[in-house]
């Protein structure tokens, strides 16, 4: 199996080729550009440098969210014009999960962060068990001070990852104080391979009823659904 790993759903670009169990290519950046520009560019200059066309791949795997909402639609809009277009499984995972799997050799709990400004977070409770990871607590927007009381109660030490931590490090070390754990800079860049192998175990979704997890309506929609009541 070939599977092709697609994520556009924050600043970071990340595409990557899995051949069986073996990483044969990865590409990632982390810009802020324009993923609509250059995310079929990389996908077609990593099958290039692979020597393999697109009729290669078995499957495509993509970050569904959530994030930033022009990318992860563009994600998750690409991957399914390839999988139908190729007629081909396609499964989606958590861009939180993909980011949690950076802390397989922590002992603890995972939160992977990205912010979602006003004191909230996207984030989700994750930690690797018997070698797999595991999801402990659901994927969700909430306020980042009620989510640091929340870790602070299970008295665990908890890795926190992602590019917005430093936004919030101080208020994670107040809360947490030696429980919290920042990641290392090479830790907060969701890796697309690990990706690819999280999608590798899961079931393959319905290419036209796959959407992307925002985990809250944009700014926009919010307001005008406010508007109708």
């Amino acid at each position: 199996m070939t599977i092709l790993a697609i994520d556009t759903s924050n600043y970071t670009l990340g595409i990557a080729l899995l051949r069986e169990d073996t990483v044969i290519a990865e590409y990632i950046t982390y810009l802020k550009k324009n993923h609509s520009v250059r995310a079929m560019p990389a996908v077609h200059s990593l099958l290039n440098d692979c020597d393999m066309a697109p009729q290669d791949l078995s499957k495509i795997v993509v970050a569904k969210g959530p994030g930033s909402y022009t990318g992860v639609r563009i994600g998750v809009t690409l991957a399914k014009t390839l999988a139908w277009s190729l007629d081909i499984p396609i499964s989606a995972v958590s861009s939180l999960e993909t980011l949690a799997a950076n802390g397989r050799h922590f002992d603890g709990l995972i939160s992977p962060i990205f912010d979602a400004r006003r004191g909230q977070v996207y984030t989700g409770l994750y930690q690797y068990k018997n070698g797999l990871l595991e999801q402990v607590v659901p994927d969700q927007n909430v306020m980042l001070a009620d989510w640091l009381e929340m870790l602070k109660e299970k008295g665990r030490p908890v890795l926190f990852l992602g590019h917005d931590t430093s936004i919030h490090k101080q208020m994670i070390k107040d809360v947490l104080r030696t429980k919290g754990f920042i990641g290392t800079a090479a830790q907060h860049n969701p890796r697309p391979s690990e990706l690819a192998f999280l999608g590798k175990e899961k079931e393959a979704a319905d290419v036209h009823g796959l959407v992307p997890d925002y985990l809250r309506l944009a700014e926009a929609e919010a307001k005008w659904i406010e508007s109708q009541k």
